[in-house]
């Protein structure tokens, strides 16, 4: 029932402008406005935006806060600045992703982690059950709204209404206490389609005055459909599908994101022997070159019918029209250009694996 989904700030604009919701971890959000491909035309070649208030906030502080996020997330906490933020991974005891996230460091000792909306709660109750550190962990999730503005237009949309020079912002840099049209935000430059964007993290009360804002700059306003569409030609993975609590960082080629070297963090037995020697398993991109669009689970095989991984994601490119995704294979199976097939409705469809991103801007 839709009654019992959770509403993220601009679900009453949802509703006034007739846009279809759907169950989306919990989340009544929509799919799409326009279409998925005039979506995802718009952020491949002029400015689309997503409202991703659904994802979660948690804040971490207190005097030994850095040595808890350090021991807590598998990337190196100690080389984060105040406007250098951090992609990293919440992993268990045999190195599985509990979460992907980034990691802002508001001030000394104190972190805001960006968390994926369906792993809010386990994310939040995992890092309370870390002992032996000087550190609060806060759900904060409720106080923010968080709008993302992607495409090749979304840098000078946003300068406009900015008064800072944020034209050298780099991937992964961010401003705290930016102000947007009598708005107090942390403006960060990232975003989950492979193109330059921002995302912008305000005041749960602010989120619709922000979004028509840029509507009215000509951004394209999006849903989850060419959310996913664009991530997967980004070759971003997913967690719940390309990272779970049974695949590596390493397996996932997300490696960059693992700091052995920083000291003890959970995980870091498992991740320092793959890093070192190797993992068993592999996260490749793939297109199929029969008919068909490959989903989650399909099985891939060789060419003697033996399972040799499968799929974690699969789409069809709306641009290109390129049936493509990632899949899970053994290691010593993976080469590119190599074929294999794919059980695609219990038929065998010939696919090759390929280098990704699918799409680079």
């Amino acid at each position: 029932m839709m009654s019992e989904l959770k509403k993220t700030p601009l679900y009453d604009y949802y509703q006034e402008s007739g846009v279809k919701v759907i169950d989306f971890s919990g989340w009544a959000l929509p799919v799409q406005f326009s279409s998925i491909k005039e979506e995802h035309t718009a952020v491949r070649e002029a400015m689309g935006m997503f409202e991703v208030s659904h994802m979660g906030e948690i804040l971490v502080e207190g005097n030994e806060a850095e040595a808890f996020v350090n021991y807590a997330l598998s990337n190196n906490a100690e080389k984060l600045t105040d406007v250098k933020a951090q992609y990293t991974m919440l992993c268990n005891e045999q190195g599985g992703v509990i979460d992907d996230l980034v990691i802002y460091k508001l001030e000394e000792q104190k972190y805001l982690l960006v968390v994926n909306a369906g792993n809010t709660d386990k994310d939040y109750e995992w890092l309370k059950s870390i002992s032996g550190y000087d550190a609060t962990v806060t759900n904060v999730s409720k106080e923010y709204g968080q709008i993302a503005i992607q495409g090749p237009d979304a840098r000078a949309a946003v300068q406009k209404h900015v008064d800072e020079d944020i034209s050298e912002m780099k991937m992964f840099q961010f401003r705290k206490d930016v102000d947007i049209n009598g708005c107090n935000v942390i403006l960060s430059q990232s975003g989950y389609t492979g193109e330059d964007g921002f995302e912008i993290y305000c005041a749960a009360e602010d989120t619709e005055k922000l979004w028509k804002l840029f509507i009215d700059e000509g951004a394209a306003p999006c849903g989850l459909g060419s959310r996913d569409t664009l991530r997967l030609e980004a070759g971003l993975p997913l967690h719940g599908q390309d990272l779970t609590e049974e695949i590596t960082p390493i397996e996932a080629n997300m490696g960059f994101a693992v700091k052995v070297d920083k000291g003890d963090f959970i995980g870091r037995d498992v991740l320092k022997e793959q890093k070192e020697n190797g993992a068993p398993r592999k996260l490749a991109g793939f297109e199929l070159l029969g008919k068909g669009i490959a989903r989650t689970d399909y099985e891939v095989t060789d060419s003697e019918g033996n399972k040799v991984g499968y799929v974690t994601s699969g789409t069809q490119s709306p641009l290109t029209k390129r049936s493509i995704g990632l899949a899970l294979v053994d290691r010593d199976f993976h080469e590119i250009d190599k074929t294999f097939n794919i059980k695609v409705r219990n038929k065998d469809v010939e696919a090759k694996f390929v280098k990704t991103p699918f799409h680079k801007n």
